[in-house]
């Protein structure tokens, strides 16, 4: 069995109580320990993520409650790294956070699961990195990060909204919820295909290849749908339900991407 971990300075079992009293019930006298020499609050947090690995479940009441201290206690730490300890969904987490009462001292940056410090909102950085971008094409995305204060893989998410006729600042979520929901107009999908077909990072690439095959196979290229008034009327809701389910797909698929660029998973480079 793996050695227990005790929090040194309180001599309190942060993981491996149950192997404790398994030793004891076989009357052994000594069992093998790894201390740990942080304070309290980081050793609940590893009591947390060593339990949600390879203890006993926790029940999702226990996990919230979980989630909801080390909020408390590590308010600069990222939703996704609170999540990946107490074994929650990154949205779950959020959730909590705005609930808290230590929201409002929070500040605007937050700590991911890789340790880099992150703005919590990159618009100024997007718009900076948009007008380096302009004024030097040739620079490298490395450099425009730096200069910027963001990770190049949100740079790189500039110049392909740049490159698309986008802003290179993303509209947000909860005020793209109150808009009124219509094609944008302005936006070309054959345009952008014919980008991404281009690139190579995708074109010489297998994983790259079906992506795009994917994308050209599902992607609505047409500016005008079918007018609705020649739907037969037995199967308008069918026909309904379809198009909700594949927007809330596509919804769920752009929020997937833009969390993994938002989070900096990818080099960018």
């Amino acid at each position: 069995m793996p050695p227990i971990i005790v929090h040194r300075a309180t001599m309190t079992v942060v993981d491996g109580v149950h192997r404790v009293q398994a030793a004891a019930l076989s009357n052994r006298e000594h069992i093998e320990v790894q201390f740990f020499d942080g304070d309290e609050d980081d050793a609940f947090v590893l009591a947390v993520e060593a339990n949600t690995a390879n203890g006993l479940p926790l029940s999702v009441a226990d996990r919230k409650a979980a989630a909801e201290r080390i909020i408390a206690t590590h308010p600069a730490r990222s939703d996704r790294w609170i999540a990946l300890v107490s074994g929650l969904a990154a949205s779950t987490v959020g959730e909590i956070r705005k609930c808290s009462s230590v929201e409002t001292d929070q500040s605007n940056t937050r700590i991911g699961r890789d340790g880099r410090r992150r703005p919590l909102d990159s618009s100024d950085g997007r718009r900076l990195a948009g007008e380096l971008m302009r004024a030097d094409p040739d620079r490298s995305l490395r450099d425009i990060a730096r200069a910027a204060g963001i990770a190049p893989s949100t740079v790189l998410d500039v110049r392909n909204r740049i490159s698309s006729g986008e802003d290179p600042v993303p509209v947000r979520k909860d005020a793209s919820r109150r808009q009124t929901v219509k094609p944008e107009l302005d936006l070309d999908p054959v345009a952008i295909m014919r980008t991404l077909v281009k690139d190579p990072s995708l074109r010489l690439s297998e994983a790259g290849r079906a992506l795009l095959r994917w994308l050209d196979a599902y992607s609505a290229t047409g500016r005008v749908a079918p007018p609705v008034t020649d739907i037969p009327a037995h199967c308008v809701g069918s026909i309904a339900a379809l198009a909700r389910h594949n927007a809330r797909f596509w919804a769920a698929f752009a929020d997937q991407v833009s969390d993994q660029v938002e989070e900096g998973r990818r080099d960018g480079s």
